[in-house]
């Protein structure tokens, strides 16, 4: 681990490999779970904001199950969420030549949403953890079902954080990205 500013990195970010294979996983990870992506409360209120926006985008199923649920549930550890369709896919989420999408994230990289989607989401495998005290632990969390963004990632030589430049830069800035490849590069150095 490292401390940048207000926040423990996990070295796994600076070290292992990270690259979304979306042809390989076909966005499995908006399917698969056992409970939706988290969500900051501020979020929420967004995601109530822009629903006329990106609501188009979305299945059927995935806005009925946003009406009966609302725009987050609270999960079993009492974290805010995704709402999920049939304890499955997340609500948001749509289908497109079987590669799973952001219904979100499509509309607004079609200039429709002022959200791009919900940081945990764009920040994954990264994992944020507030602390009492204000500082963030950043850690890399391993999930079976992104082995192929594992494999494509070091076969490229692309580290998670690398490959994640544009959330960490929307999370934290642009100046943590930088502290964060100043401290890979000591890291080689070290080796």
């Amino acid at each position: 681990m490292i401390e940048i500013d207000d926040k423990i990195v996990s070295l796994d970010i600076l070290r292992e490999g990270f690259c979304c294979d979306l042809g390989q996983c076909k966005g499995i990870c908006c399917v698969e779970g056992d409970s939706g992506a988290p969500l900051d409360i501020d979020e929420v209120d967004i995601l109530e904001q822009e629903w006329d926006n990106y609501a188009p985008y979305m299945t059927e199923e995935g806005r009925r199950a946003v009406e009966e649920q609302g725009f987050m549930v609270v999960d079993v550890d009492g974290d805010y969420t995704t709402p999920l369709v049939d304890n499955a896919a997340c609500a948001y989420a749509f289908e497109e030549n079987g590669i799973t999408f952001c219904a979100i994230e499509r509309a607004y990289r079609e200039g429709k949403c002022s959200f791009l989607k919900p940081i945990s989401c764009h920040l994954y495998p990264i994992r944020v953890t507030r602390f009492r005290n204000g500082s963030m632990g950043l850690n890399y969390h391993r999930w079976a079902v992104c082995g192929s963004a594992r494999e494509c990632g070091k076969r490229l030589g692309v580290p998670v954080y690398r490959g994640l430049k544009e959330p960490i830069t929307r999370a934290f800035g642009e100046e943590f990205y930088h502290q964060l490849e100043m401290a890979e590069d000591m890291l080689k150095d070290m080796k």
